[in-house]
């Protein structure tokens, strides 16, 4: 196990290296910059000392090693549109608001997907399961922003129920979480359903019905045991994604998270910004799959994790 856990920080650090380097050269193939004249009139004069003040007058080798050495020291910079605060500082305000939506979102999200699949498996070929088929259809073909656009027209315009957006109580959170839960809802519930369809046609569930046991039984004891392993697997690596906000979600329902001002970032090219929560986000990746791993071998004893398997 500990050689596992150390291979596996090993092949982190690796992989955050490779996706920072394919990230600032992408970052900076892109037209434009953070300081053009048509996004800010500047004077000559002026715009020297700004690139020199954030080192954008070097060259880009020196940039990206300099980008490095400050990152290992956990130091990103300062954000080109927010100067007066460092980009762990700024992620340390915008990202509550996205972890609480996605807190929320899992809460909400990984019950109902379980109780979903379960129940469209033991139901298989009834109108509950084709009830939550099209339901699993529907969550993972729609995007969140025509949900979202739709629920706010609707719901929020028209019925004056819940408000537009904002992040200020309660009632604001019914939307934003709703919408970002469909989508996680669906993928839950049709791995489950599939893994409980495979349980279910297993050779020692079969016998323990022959034993005359009951459906709770046979669910709870033989069912669930087995078919949620799996499901286990397919959860922890969703969870990154929520934890750092929906891009989508956040910008149409004025959520100040870090979902928001990332897509902010990207338009604004706010070069420090963009390395900072792209390379939370893969490490956020890399440590829930580790995670996982672990938790996988605590439920199922036939797994053993050895070396880098």
């Amino acid at each position: 196990m500990g050689r596992y856990i150390v291979n596996r920080i090993i092949g982190l650090i690796i992989t955050m290296l490779v996706v920072s380097l394919f990230t600032f050269l992408a970052m900076h193939a892109a037209p434009g910059g953070p300081y053009d004249q048509e996004k800010m009139p500047l004077s000559p004069e002026q715009k020297l000392h700004i690139l020199q003040r954030f080192g954008l007058d070097k060259p880009l080798w020196q940039q990206y090693a300099l980008f490095v050495w400050n990152a290992s020291h956990l130091d990103f910079g300062y954000p080109y549109w927010s100067p007066s605060e460092t980009v762990i500082q700024f992620i340390g305000r915008t990202w509550p608001y996205s972890l609480q939506l996605g807190g929320l979102t899992f809460i909400v999200a990984v019950p109902i997907g379980l109780a979903l699949g379960v129940l469209a498996a033991f139901r298989r070929g009834s109108w509950v399961d084709n009830l939550v088929t099209i339901t699993i259809i529907a969550g993972i073909s729609i995007p969140s922003f025509i949900l979202a656009t739709m629920l706010i027209l609707f719901v929020a315009v028209s019925l004056k129920l819940l408000p537009t957006g904002g992040w200020a109580g309660p009632r604001n959170m019914i939307l934003p979480v709703f919408v970002n839960s469909l989508g996680v809802i669906a993928l839950i519930a049709r791995y489950t359903r599939t893994s409980v369809l495979e349980v279910l046609s297993a050779d020692y569930v079969r016998t323990a019905y022959s034993k005359g046991l009951k459906t709770r039984q046979v669910l709870t004891r033989h069912v669930l045991r087995n078919a949620l392993i799996p499901v286990v697997a397919s959860i922890g690596p969703i969870f990154p994604g929520l934890a750092t906000g929906s891009v989508f979600v956040e910008s149409i329902f004025r959520i100040p998270g870090l979902g928001n001002f990332f897509a902010l970032s990207i338009t604004r090219l706010d070069y420090p910004l963009i390395m900072g929560t792209v390379l939370l986000f893969t490490f956020l990746v890399g440590f829930f799959n580790v995670l996982t791993d672990i938790f996988y071998t605590l439920i199922d004893p036939r797994v053993r994790l050895k070396g880098g398997r």
